[in-house]
């Protein structure tokens, strides 16, 4: 059997070639590209995404993510996002006192982590929601992440929220039908992260 076609969407933000890297290394097959019709047509949609909010949504909108984003999750298509990949599925972000809007799949607004130390740039440990299919076998591992802004916990009807206390709760990781996320980063996460994407590449 064919492995999965992952396209790792290439907006001009991520750590794109480390999450080629480690889709492939779990089992998945991966191309770098923003073409409409690939990403549309691919097994998973991988969303990247480093720095700051309203960058990544300006980068998003010239590659027209919005729409292929919009497109694959009312088709049932999966979708996989990572760091700021996860935040820009939410409603908006305030970061740096600038409202920004998300793509809204989820309700939530990104704000700044509640720590006097930021950025949370290190392994941790997350709570497990019930019902993840991302953290079979590895729910007791820890995850590597590096951000300063954050969705702070809150339940999200028909989701799964896994989270991550760093000063007070935030959004670690969502699972709602074809749609997954994380705020850490799988492909820096050594073989827990590996698994977790394996775990990913099964569901689809």
């Amino acid at each position: 059997m064919a492995p999965p076609d992952i396209v790792v969407f290439d907006y001009g933000f991520g750590n794109v070639r480390s999450a080629t890297r480690a889709i492939e290394e779990a089992g998945g097959s991966a191309t770098l590209t923003a073409d409409r019709e690939r990403a549309l047509a691919a097994d998973g949609l991988l969303v990247p995404g480093v720095g700051a909010f309203s960058a990544c949504m300006r980068g998003l909108s010239r590659a027209d993510g919005p729409r292929i984003i919009a497109e694959r999750v009312s088709a049932g298509r999966p979708l996989l996002g990572i760091c700021v990949g996860l935040q820009v599925l939410f409603d908006a972000s305030d970061e740096f006192d600038e409202h920004t809007p998300g793509l809204g799949i989820f309700p939530g607004v990104v704000g700044p982590l509640d720590n006097p130390v930021v950025p949370h740039m290190g392994w941790n440990t997350v709570r497990v929601a019930d019902g993840s299919r991302l953290f079979e076998g590895v729910a007791d591992r820890r995850f590597y992440f590096v951000h300063s802004f954050a969705v702070p916990a809150a339940p999200v009807p028909g989701a799964a929220v896994t989270t991550c206390r760093y000063g007070s709760e935030f959004v670690a990781a969502i699972e709602s039908g074809t749609v997954a996320a994380t705020q850490f980063h799988p492909e820096k996460s050594g073989q827990a992260g590996i698994q977790l994407l394996r775990n990913w590449l099964n569901t689809l």
